[in-house]
Order: structure tokens, then C-alpha cells, then sequence
């Protein structure tokens, strides 16, 4: 036997929503997830009818296979050590029909409004099915989605574009015999200038990069680099950061030895940029690197380095915003990336609302997700409490110390953490003292009834 289950609404059906969704439902939850798309998979669904996938035709993971995986549903033995999209789009339709979560998803139902009750609980307005009424919020409509354009003086006279928007050299637009700058030097940056040197398409690129960056090999010893990484939580982070920073420079080099800029940063100061094939394009005079933007004029950028160069393309690839367009922005928004949340899941001052997924997770968003997901399952059924207000607000500022004092500060870097220190924390602190929160005589008369695990 077993209480009421609360009323869940999921707010997307990408990694986060679908993860999410999952979780609550093992844990006995009532859930529905609300998906504006005809299918699951968010940014790994290549051409998702709702906008909101940045996946381009070429695009392979970065992260390996052997990191990516839920730890409850490992990717297949077949896959390659860096799956295509297709393939990563293919596994979360595996684990959503394993687990029989499809059939808790409103697909082509996206959430118009959500707005917070005075007295509990959520009103969501939906593009389909009216207006419904929940206990709880998961919001999970992930953060890669929103185009981010570098904001230089100035205006370019030829064709502008987000990487967002690219699907290859000759989609949405023809990038063949171009003169093409790359603002941006992350993964999608790397990928896309590697793709469009290519002498065979007769163009002329050049990346323009503010803070330069460290580049990581995808293989070490023949063997998937990221299998070597993982953080131990007993060992300073401090002192973990310095010993890659020494190593770092003796297994890939510096950046300057392949003709990028000399970074403003250290190694894991900034989220590092993975790829084999940048540095032999840039050593090869494929490609060419320069600093930042001055300013531009016409078909002329200007350079902060002095020179000038004229260019019939400018690709941004300069990150996303978190949005959240079905709230108010009075109420929840992100201004430059930066939203308070304890342990990345909860604002301290709305006590039935959660969030998964808005966090840049090293090495992988994955299994970083499906640690969130247990946690806000656990709290659903009322097995989980959060701390007071005051003391999530001094958790946030110590987490945030934690993992971002050290990085350039930039909205990329806002939401940065390593997810091993993360997950460590949560699985051996943070929800066991949930658990004995959610006990104690005074939150037993007012908190949500302790539900049963169905199994």
C-alpha cells in the first residue's frame, strides 16, 4: 500500500526530461513529460521539427562511449569509441522503450506557461491539451538550444550565421569557395572549421578565438583519453588541477605549437576543447587562428591584434542562453547564463520545483543527469528533503567556489562542475542527510506523504 502519488509534470523529452521521467516513474511517481517535438532525444534528434537540436550532419560525441553511458543502460558493445548522432539518437530510443517511457510522454504537447499556484502546485497551459494542473515541476528543456551571437561593434554586410543553424557545407546555405570566419573555439567551433577547410571545398577559414583554448587529444595511448580522467574526492581539487596542468603541455602540447593564440588561461581554467583533426588543419595551413574581434566594418572585420581581413561568411560559434520561455521572467530567469540553484537542482526559495540538466558536466551530461534524477525522484515521494533556505544559499556559494571560482568567468563557465566530485557528494552526503531531513517530527506533518518504491 502506498499514499497518493503527487502529480509530476516533466517539462521536455530530451536527456534531461527523458532521464527524469524514467526515474520517477521506477520511484512510483505519477509523471508526464511534455515534449513540443514528435519524437525524444532533444539535441541529439538532428533535425528536430522543434528547433532545438544543435546536432550537425557530421557530428560525433566527444565524450567516449565508456563516460557517456547511464550506468543502468550501457551504450551497445558495437558502438564505436565516439558514436555518431544517429547512433547516440538511436541508443535514448532504446532506453526510452526499456523502460517503457514513451507511453508518459505528450509529444507535440509543448508547455506554453507554467505558473506557480498561490496555494501549491503548478498550472501549465500546453499547445495541445489546454490547461492541466500538477504538485510538482521538473524543468529539463536543456540549454543548448538558444543561439548566443558574440556582441561585436560594428556591422558585418555578408551572410551571418550560428553554428546552431549549420548542418554542412552545403546546408542551410553553400559554404563552398568562401572567405569564412569561425568566432569561437569549443567543440562545435573545432568540428565545423576542421569541416569546412577542407581543400576540396575551395574555402579560406579562419577562427577567431577571445580566449584561446587547450586542445585534448580524443586518444591517449590508443585508448579513449577521457577513460584516464576521473577526480577523486579525496585528494584537494586544487592539487588535482595542478598535476593535469603540468602533464597537460607534455601529452598535447601547448596551443601555440600548432598556431593557436597563447591562452589567457591555464589548463581547466576554461573547458577544454577536444579534437584530432584541428591541430593537423592549422599545421597543415588549412586553417588559420587569430585573436578577437575589434570591431566590424562592412565586409572587413577588424582584429584586436591590428590586422583586418575581409571574409563573405561569419559563423558564431559562441555558445547558447539558458531560457526558460514558458515562465516569467520575473519570476525565473538567467541573465548571462547564471541562475541559483542548490546542487544544481533546486531554487531555494520555490519548494516544488526542480531542474535537471542545466549544468556544463565534466566529462559528460549523461550520467550526470541520471545522478539528479534520483535525487528529485526521491524527493517527489517525499523519501528527500532540501536543507533551509539560508543554508542553501551558503551551499551555492560554496559549490560555486568549488567549481567555477577557478575558470574564466564567462557564461559558458557559470554552470561548469566536475561530475565525479558531483555525484560522490550527492550519493554520500547530500541524499542520505536529505533522507534523515525528510524524517525528522516537524517536516513529517508538513512535507509531501512518504510514497513506496513500486517495483
Amino acid at each position: 500500500m502506498r499514499s497518493t502519488s503527487p502529480r509530476v509534470a516533466v517539462i521536455g523529452a530530451g536527456i534531461s526530461g527523458l532521464t527524469s521521467t524514467k526515474m520517477l516513474l521506477d520511484y512510483g511517481v505519477e509523471a508526464t513529460c511534455f515534449e513540443s517535438s514528435d519524437r525524444v532525444g532533444g539535441n541529439w534528434a538532428f533535425g528536430n521539427p522543434n528547433g532545438h537540436s544543435s546536432a550537425y550532419r557530421s557530428l560525433h560525441i566527444d565524450t567516449s562511449k565508456h563516460q557517456l553511458s547511464f550506468k543502468d543502460f550501457p551504450m551497445p558493445e558495437e558502438y564505436p569509441d565516439f558514436p555518431h548522432h544517429t547512433q547516440v539518437k538511436a541508443y535514448l530510443d532504446a532506453y526510452a522503450d526499456a523502460f517503457d517511457v514513451r507511453r508518459h510522454i505528450e509529444f507535440e504537447n509543448g508547455v506554453l506557461q507554467a505558473r506557480r499556484l498561490d496555494d501549491g502546485g503548478w498550472e501549465l497551459d500546453t499547445e495541445r491539451t489546454g490547461t492541466r494542473r500538477f504538485d510538482l515541476l521538473v524543468v529539463a528543456n536543456g540549454h543548448h538550444w538558444d543561439p548566443r551571437f558574440a556582441d561585436k561593434p560594428g556591422e558585418f554586410t555578408g551572410l551571418t550565421m550560428h553554428s546552431h543553424a549549420y548542418i554542412d557545407p552545403h546546408t542551410p546555405h553553400d559554404l563552398t569557395g568562401r572567405r569564412i570566419l569561425i568566432i569561437g573555439l569549443g567543440n562545435s567551433a573545432a568540428d565545423i572549421a576542421v569541416e569546412l577547410s577542407s581543400r576540396t571545398l575551395d574555402n579560406e577559414v579562419v577562427i577567431s578565438t577571445r580566449s584561446s583554448a587547450w586542445i585534448v587529444p580524443k586518444y591517449f595511448a590508443g585508448t579513449p583519453a577521457d577513460k584516464y580522467y576521473r577526480t577523486s574526492p579525496h585528494i584537494p581539487f586544487a592539487w588535482q588541477r595542478r598535476f593535469v596542468q603540468i602533464m597537460q603541455p607534455l601529452t598535447a602540447g601547448r596551443p601555440t605549437d600548432y598556431g593557436l593564440p597563447e591562452p589567457n588561461h591555464r589548463f581547466f581554467e576554461a573547458h577544454p576543447t577536444q579534437s584530432v583533426e584541428l591541430p593537423l588543419r592549422l599545421g597543415s595551413g588549412d586553417l588559420r587562428a587569430t585573436g578577437d574581434i575589434e570591431r566590424f566594418d562592412g565586409s572587413t572585420v577588424h582584429f584586436v591584434d591590428g590586422t583586418s581581413a575581409d571574409f563573405d561568411v561569419v559563423v558564431h560559434a559562441t555558445g547558447y542562453n539558458i531560457t526558460f520561455p514558458f515562465f516569467d521572467p520575473a519570476f525565473i530567469s538567467a541573465p548571462d547564463n547564471e541562475i541559483r540553484l542548490f546542487k544544481r537542482i533546486f531554487k531555494p526559495d520555490v519548494d516544488d520545483l526542480a531542474f535537471v540538466g542545466f549544468a556544463q558536466a565534466t566529462p559528460t551530461l549523461f550520467p550526470f543527469v541520471e545522478a539528479q534524477s534520483r535525487l528529485v525522484a526521491a524527493w517527489a515521494i517525499g523519501r528527500y528533503a532540501p536543507p533551509s533556505r539560508e543554508e542553501m544559499e551558503r551551499v551555492i556559494d560554496a559549490d560555486q567556489a568549488k567549481y567555477t571560482a577557478h575558470m574564466v568567468q564567462r557564461p559558458r563557465h557559470t554552470q561548469q562542475l566536475d561530475y565525479f566530485l558531483y555525484e560522490h557528494d550527492l550519493r554520500t552526503r547530500e541524499l542520505p542527510a536529505g533522507v534523515a531531513r525528510a524524517q525528522r517530527p516537524e517536516r513529517a506533518s508538513s512535507a509531501r506523504p512518504q510514497l513506496s518504491v513500486v517495483s
